[in-house]
């Protein structure tokens, strides 16, 4: 069996699928693609086919060795996530091959289900109890919440107060048995993180996430020393090597993308890594259905895997959602806040080609937006 086609699709909202095409007519989709430069992803997913078509699909891990280190630069958010699609693609091609879900082949289930969160935004409060009493509603556990919105670099008192009453909002609606994790998305700086952990600390948050940007990663052991809460980061680190020092560090949850951190392989390895250093595997996916799959797999796969994000209903949803390019919505009805495991082969789903082909022709150009301080002077988003 050969590789004989590979196909990129630009589709709404701001999700790139690619479609791994064999001469036996074994068909693989994977989701590589950084949010914000679907378009630059593309081209690097063009480049790296011309290593892959004609090549046999099963040599997974050969492959990942070739796409990552065959260049002499190596690294960062899109080559890393060409290869993550492109990997999942592979992954999705073994299984149905063989006939059994990616979680088989990765040594078998260790649990049965997969507990899940839902998304409530959180930089602004004005709708933040409704919709987590919505989420309560449908069944779920637990609920991540953004922070703040703009964030001054030393934050001021009542920029403070207004994050505690935030959270403490949220947890009077969710009482002592849901949790809720809060996203500091890199909006404070190492001194404002630190002030307002210890005001959170009552709250009990299950992780506050990504405290500081990753280009400050070398802050974090002293964030931890004098964090009573446990602190979380990894959603823009793209290898083993990344999460070393981060983890060495002493955070407590890492959270890898499965569409930016070297797909299925790479991240069973930052899981066992992670283990080592008794941290937990939380996969980072407010992404599209492709990546939620693959990162169920490695959920029913992983020992230390703690929660999975996903993105139904999430605000950047607004042309297409989760459900959209699915033949069949059953992989992803949660029950009681969790997903169950299936043993379909492969990812786990079907995708529904013709709707993404049309999707295709529209495309997008989703971008993140630029924020900026009340002085005029660039604010992290």
């Amino acid at each position: 069996m050969k590789i004989a086609r590979i196909e990129t699709f630009l589709v709404p909202p701001r999700w790139l699928f690619c479609r791994i095409e064999t001469d036996e007519g074994v068909v693989g989709w994977g989701e590589p693609v950084v949010e914000g430069r679907a378009e630059v992803v593309r081209a690097a997913v063009d480049v790296l086919s011309e290593y892959l078509v004609g090549q046999d699909p099963l040599r997974v891990q050969d492959h990942w060795q070739v796409l990552t280190k065959g260049g002499f630069y190596r690294g960062g958010p899109v080559l890393s996530s060409a290869v993550s699609g492109l990997d999942q693609a592979l992954w999705d091609i073994a299984g149905k091959t063989y006939g059994a879900p990616v979680h088989a082949l990765l040594g078998g289930p260790v649990r049965d289900r997969v507990r899940v969160y839902a998304w409530v935004g959180g930089d602004e409060p004005a709708q933040l109890a409704d919709q987590i009493a919505a989420q309560v509603e449908a069944g779920f556990t637990a609920v991540k919440m953004n922070a703040a919105g703009v964030t001054s670099p030393i934050a001021t008192a009542a920029e403070t107060a207004a994050v505690v009453a935030r959270v403490a909002a949220a947890r009077e609606i969710l009482g002592p048995d849901r949790d809720v994790a809060v996203d500091f998305h890199g909006r404070f700086t190492a001194a404002s993180a630190r002030r307002v952990l210890t005001e959170l600390a009552p709250l009990h948050p299950l992780f506050v996430e990504e405290p500081v940007v990753p280009e400050q990663s070398h802050l974090l052991p002293g964030l931890v020393a004098a964090s009573p809460v446990p602190l979380a980061t990894g959603e823009r680190l793209y290898g083993r090597g990344d999460f070393l020092p981060v983890l060495t560090a002493g955070v407590a949850v890492v959270q890898p993308d499965l569409s930016h951190a070297g797909g299925i392989s790479e991240v069973h390895r930052i899981a066992s890594l992670a283990e080592t250093y008794g941290a937990q595997l939380a996969p980072h996916c407010p992404l599209g259905p492709i990546a939620l799959a693959a990162s169920l797999q490695i959920a029913f796969a992983t020992p230390n895997f703690l929660i999975q994000e996903q993105s139904r209903g999430i605000h950047y949803n607004k042309d297409a959602d989760l459900l959209s390019y699915l033949a069949d919505p059953e992989p992803f009805r949660f029950v009681a806040g969790h997903a169950r495991r299936g043993d379909q082969p492969g990812l786990g789903i079907t995708i529904d080609e013709a709707a993404v082909r049309a999707a295709d022709r529209t495309g997008h150009t989703w971008r993140n937006p630029v924020w900026r301080h009340a002085d005029g002077s660039f604010a992290e988003w």
